[in-house]
This record gives C-alpha cells, sequence and structure tokens, in this order.
C-alpha cells in the first residue's frame, strides 16, 4: 500500500469520526427532542447513537492498522486485536440493526395502523443479514492474517537457519 494512499485514508477516516461525533451528539439527540419523545423514538434514538458508536470504533480500529501498515509491522499479533475487535463491532451492528426491525414490529402491534411499513422490517432484517456476512467476511480475513503471520515467522525461522549455515 502507497503512503499516499494511506495518508489519503487516514485523512478520510479522520473526517468521518468528527463528522459521526456531529451525528452522535448534536443530530441524534436532536431529531429525537424534535420527535414525539415516546418509547419508540427513544429506543430508535439510542440504537442510532451505539450504531455510531460502533462505526467509530471500527473507524479507530482502521487508524490503528493503517499505523501498522505504515511501519511494516501488520503481520504482528497486534494486528489481531484490531481485527477481532472490529469484527465484534461489525456483529454489534448487524444486531442494532435488527433491533431497529425489532423496534418497529413492537410498533407496528402497540399503534393503530402501520407505523413501519412490513416490507420494510423485512428488508431492515436482510441489512442485518447482510452486516453479519460482512463481520463474518472479516473474520475470514483474520484468519487469513494468521496464516500470513505464521508463514512470515517460518520464513524468518529459515532465513536465520540458512544464514548460520552459511
Amino acid at each position: 500500500m502507497s503512503a499516499v494512499s494511506v495518508h489519503v485514508l487516514r485523512g478520510i477516516i479522520v473526517i468521518a469520526l468528527l463528522g459521526s461525533l456531529v451525528v452522535q451528539w448534536g443530530l441524534i439527540p436532536l431529531a429525537w427532542w424534535q420527535s414525539r419523545p415516546d418509547a419508540v423514538s427513544t429506543a430508535l434514538a439510542v440504537i442510532a447513537i451505539l450504531g455510531v458508536l460502533a462505526l467509530q470504533v471500527i473507524g479507530v480500529c482502521i487508524l490503528r492498522l493503517l499505523g501498522l501498515v505504515r511501519r511494516g509491522r501488520v503481520f504482528s499479533p497486534r494486528a489481531f486485536r484490531y481485527v477481532d475487535v472490529i469484527t465484534a463491532s461489525l456483529g454489534a451492528g448487524a444486531v442494532l440493526v435488527l433491533a431497529i426491525a425489532v423496534v418497529g414490529a413492537i410498533a407496528n402491534r402497540t399503534t393503530p395502523g402501520d407505523e413501519v411499513a412490513p416490507g420494510l422490517v423485512g428488508l431492515i432484517c436482510g441489512i442485518s443479514l447482510v452486516i453479519a456476512g460482512v463481520a463474518l467476511v472479516v473474520h475470514v480475513q483474520r484468519q487469513l492474517l494468521a496464516q500470513a503471520t505464521r508463514t512470515l515467522a517460518r520464513a524468518e525461522h529459515l532465513q536465520s537457519e540458512l544464514d548460520e549455515v552459511i
């Protein structure tokens, strides 16, 4: 990965993190306050704040991984911690999106008429499944990282043995 692409990606993530703070502590509470503060809107506001937090955790972990890339240490045990946190945050995000569908289904049962279209509840469940699939892809990539780390360690060991023989 080139230095320019690492710097550009870091800049994009920092801007996204700053924007997420505005959304998390400004826009979501403002939207909640301006709506009718009932159980449904409160639950959705809490879910939204936690969802943004999960995205922030992912952003910070990616920044840390980019730091390892820049120093040439991405194939180290430290990288596993960040990938594990990213996977857990994606899993939490999938659960939070599913919680939105549950809140929508509950709202449909407790209020007259359909607050949320039933098809939309199903669509949100599908989005949750896709996010869970992304978490699984990241987990598979972690396994590939572990394999590459073992291969690199083995190659370094063989190189040191070869250097001793020569």
